[in-house]
């Protein structure tokens, strides 16, 4: 919290007077520092009683921040355009955590279906965020760019169980595969497919299932298991729960069985989605390729790469998060830098920017080169 409680009153005064005094950029300045402050500990989430009134309202008006909802706000850019949503999506794992835990402390988790997308990689932002806490209130509530949070008032995993992964709590893997719907195997499929193949042994899911009894979600976490070529933790989850006197019947919760994609026993959770998505891609992709480029013809193929550049890197850089640097503030403190005409400064940070991707296109199209030329790509 950017306060000033802790001088005494004589300090308070001086502070106060200076604040007065100074000039506009050094307003300015000033409330970036406390930004910044904030920017350094990792918060993404500002809330009201983070900033002081002055310091917020300044940095609203330059457009250094941007409201979420009322009393909470995020960093921005100040030259986004009206309704750009690059600053929400590059803060909004962040504004949940915070925001969640501000609301519910420590009592609140993903769903089962949400924490399995974090768990295999999958970070894309959802429409509505699905919020399990015994103190939730069964609501939406509404976030910018047409998403959403619905927090619901039901069962938790116990507290000691709850994995957080950057502030998000979770639903340890095993009871997220358990508790998850019949229906999440069908709409994600390679989700699905990834957390099993992340599962190292057959007792961290044997002890949830007998804990809970769940013989009929037995049978179809033992379908998942032999749809994706692991028949061993299968057959133990069979014989296991039939052992303990439970009625198991083994069900296919996939509308398919993949290919043969080789080791299922992937430790990266975003090397299996890899595998998985291009084992489910291929087919499509394969039948629109072209033939491969003749030898004779690397020119005009290197010519079609740089004909692409500038797409490429217009979405490469555009995705890129805005952050509040100690040289800005002193190009703010200076008064060099006018917060109502920033554009040539953008340009400038733009160019570095752009100067780097540069580089690194270069680099990536001297390899390509050599790839067409007959060395081999695993070595280039």
């Amino acid at each position: 919290m950017v306060q000033h409680d802790n001088l005494n009153i004589e300090q308070q005064t001086n502070l106060r007077i200076r604040e007065i005094m100074a000039t506009p950029s050094e307003k300015l300045a000033s409330s970036l520092e406390a930004l910044k402050a904030l920017q350094d500990i990792g918060t993404q989430a500002i809330r009201s009683a983070d900033l002081t009134r002055t310091h917020r309202e300044r940095l609203l008006k330059h457009g250094f921040l941007k409201e979420v909802m009322k009393g909470w706000y995020i960093l921005a850019r100040p030259d986004d355009t009206a309704g750009e949503s690059t600053a929400w999506y590059a803060s909004y794992w962040g504004f949940c955590a915070s925001y969640l835990t501000s609301r519910f402390k420590n009592d609140w988790c993903l769903s089962p279906e949400q924490s399995l997308q974090v768990h295999t990689g999958n970070m894309q932002v959802p429409k509505q965020l699905l919020v399990r806490s015994p103190k939730a209130g069964n609501d939406i509530t509404k976030l910018p760019h047409d998403t959403s949070l619905y927090s619901v008032q039901t069962t938790m995993p116990k507290a000691k169980d709850i994995e957080i992964k950057e502030g998000l709590r979770l639903f340890p893997l095993p009871d997220s595969l358990i508790a998850c719907s019949p229906t999440y195997y069908q709409q994600h499929p390679t989700e699905s497919r990834t957390a099993l193949a992340l599962v190292k042994d057959a007792s961290d899911i044997l002890r949830v299932l007998l804990e809970g009894g769940h013989s009929k979600i037995a049978g179809r976490l033992a379908g998942a298991f032999r749809n994706i070529g692991r028949n061993r933790i299968a057959d133990e989850i069979l014989a296991t729960m039939k052992a303990a006197d439970f009625t198991v019947r083994e069900l296919d919760p996939f509308e398919e069985k993949p290919p043969s994609i080789g080791n299922m026993r992937e430790t990266s959770p975003l090397a299996m989605r890899i595998k998985l998505m291009w084992q489910k891609m291929r087919k499509n992709v394969v039948g629109k390729l072209t033939a491969p480029t003749p030898l004779n013809d690397i020119e005009a193929y290197l010519a079609q790469v740089d004909d692409i550049y500038v797409t490429d890197a217009y979405h490469s850089l555009s995705i890129e998060g805005y952050q509040v640097s100690a040289e800005l503030i002193e190009l703010v403190r200076s008064g060099d830098w006018n917060p109502d005409i920033i554009e040539a400064d953008r340009k400038h940070r733009d160019t570095l920017a752009a100067r780097g991707y540069w580089q690194a296109f270069q680099e990536v199209r001297k390899s390509v080169k050599k790839c067409l030329e007959g060395q081999n790509a695993g070595q280039v």
